[in-house]
């Protein structure tokens, strides 16, 4: 039976502290019952359960009054800190919900978005300052598995292909034509172009197959025009190896003109004939959607390449 008892008995709720905290403020029952917009009955037998479930008073009742005991003073201070504590926990979960606050976790490629993505950053964060933007610069390879699995919210870079992008969506946003990159003391430093037919002699610095496989589909197609292959000399897993691989003369690189902005006179870059097809660079997120927060960040991209 006494278990029976301590089942029955009422557990104190969110709404009993209201009802309490209402009371104490009013130091009037029916004052209190019109602002919470309950009966006067009802609002008294909630604070009667809230003493019971507490195994004490908390108010001294008289005729037109009630009086906060000992025991009510401390109970009211401590359960308007626990309302406060609730309400900022609902304003937080709100804002993260509909991206107002918060965290957005963007992967880049940074050769690829130099011209976009500073602008498209301080667009965001003049019109989100709550939400915090982490940018990882990863390969394409680790862009798309963390869009998969939620580390990442957005990631910008070349269009994969269609069975890479198994399970996300791409939105093009630009094109960056491709040329050749070299060290300025290397014969083709002075020509305006370089013919395709003349690589076929040249080292090749490129980006890591393994990372970044799209970038050797590209290269294959390009070279396959004059029925050759591009003879890679050393393969590179980020931008600034790559850089610096081609300025001390280990070979020439096929780079977008976004790489220009990145190296400034430490390489020469020059126009390819025939010119090979641009890149498509572009936004990727999971076909689940986009977060909003993700959404407005997306929408400043496509305002910064509408801009320019």
């Amino acid at each position: 039976m006494h278990h029976a008892k301590e089942y029955a008995r009422p557990r104190m709720e969110l709404r009993h502290l209201r009802y309490f905290v209402a009371v104490a403020e009013a130091e009037n029952v029916s004052r209190a019952a019109l602002k919470l917009h309950v009966s006067q009955p009802a609002l008294s037998r909630q604070i009667r359960d809230l003493e019971e479930e507490l195994g004490f008073a908390l108010l001294e009742r008289s005729a037109k009054s009630v009086r906060l005991t000992d025991a009510g003073k401390t109970f009211q201070g401590e359960a308007r800190a626990v309302l406060q504590r609730v309400e900022e926990a609902l304003k937080k979960t709100r804002a993260v919900a509909t991206g107002g606050r918060g965290e957005l976790h963007v992967g880049y490629a940074p050769s690829l978005t130099v011209r976009i993505l500073p602008p498209t950053l301080r667009a965001f964060q003049a019109g989100s300052p709550n939400v915090r933007v982490l940018l990882h610069d990863l390969s394409t390879e680790e862009m798309l598995a963390q869009l998969r699995d939620g580390a990442l919210q957005i990631a910008f870079l070349v269009r994969p292909t269609r069975a890479m992008l198994r399970g996300l969506r791409f939105a093009e946003l630009m094109r960056d034509s491709l040329c050749l990159a070299v060290a300025p003391k290397h014969p083709f430093a002075r020509r305006r172009t370089v013919r395709l037919a003349e690589l076929v002699r040249e080292p090749l610095i490129a980006y890591s197959r393994k990372e970044y496989p799209e970038y050797h589909e590209l290269l294959a197609e390009y070279f396959a025009t004059i029925k050759s292959r591009p003879q890679i000399a050393e393969e590179h897993d980020g931008i600034a190896s790559l850089i610096a691989a081609v300025e001390a003369g280990g070979g020439v690189a096929l780079v977008s003109e976004s790489v220009a902005c990145l190296a400034g006179p430490r390489l020469k870059f020059i126009p390819l004939s025939p010119a090979p097809e641009p890149l498509v660079i572009g936004a990727v997120w999971s076909e689940k959607g986009l977060a909003p927060a993700a959404e407005r960040f997306l929408k400043c991209a496509k305002d910064t390449v509408l801009e320019k």
